[in-house]
């Protein structure tokens, strides 16, 4: 009786695992190049202190900020990979489809700052809404920083459940509501003198393109 061999599809996941030492490499040169901005940028989940110290809308495009930018959008990518993986509509090995949705986070995060600067600038509040930036993007930062190695746990571990990607998003949105909190505590004297354009500013910008976002995403799945 002649035995028939099957080929056994091996996985690839070399292309992960040089992307996690690269993204920690880089938080690595970050944290040493900026030894006392990150020390206080790692306690904001706890203190304000960070956000009061570098307010500065000067902050947004230093090398400490385009740096982990970069970790928040391989951070990003990998979870909503192995989130996907995880409800069965992906295999988190899946490169391609890894780099497909960088690109996508990338180009949204991009152009949602584009397109919020050509409102800023026709409602009058360029300086705000900068300042206003950078404080969503240091919050956005510190939840890519803070899942970096939890990705890199989840993607060598077989059979995630459910519960984990959802407790994830929980505790990043209660990150994100936090945030706008203390956005709003910061610049508060601000926003009661331009309230109105405030709050269109939030309809137009915050609410609207993450509800078309969930709408597609839904629609798509369905």
């Amino acid at each position: 009786m002649i035995e028939q061999l099957h080929p056994r599809i091996i996985e690839n996941k070399d292309w992960a695992t040089l992307l996690f030492v690269v993204t920690f490499a880089v938080v690595a040169m970050t944290k040493s190049a900026y030894e006392t901005r990150f020390s206080e940028f790692s306690k904001l989940i706890f203190s304000d202190k960070y956000a009061k110290i570098y307010r500065d809308n000067s902050h947004m495009k230093n090398s400490f900020t385009v740096g982990l930018f970069f970790v928040q959008i391989v951070s990003f990518a990998f979870f909503i990979l192995l989130t996907m993986n995880a409800f069965g509509y992906a295999s988190k090995t899946d490169w391609v489809l890894f780099i497909q949705i960088a690109t996508f986070l990338l180009y949204f995060i991009l152009g949602k700052y584009l397109i919020e600067k050509i409102v800023a600038a026709s409602f009058n509040i360029d300086d705000f809404v900068e300042l206003f930036n950078l404080q969503k993007v240091t919050y956005r930062t510190y939840i890519g920083v803070l899942i970096l190695p939890i990705n890199a746990i989840l993607f060598y571990y077989n059979n995630i459940p459910q519960i984990i990607p959802l407790a994830i998003i929980g505790i990043s949105l209660c990150i994100s509501v936090y945030s706008y909190f203390i956005s709003i505590k910061t610049y508060q004297n601000v926003i009661i003198g331009k309230l109105f354009y405030f709050i269109l500013y939030l309809c137009a910008l915050e609410i609207a393109p993450y509800y078309f976002l969930y709408y597609w995403i839904a629609k798509g799945s369905a």
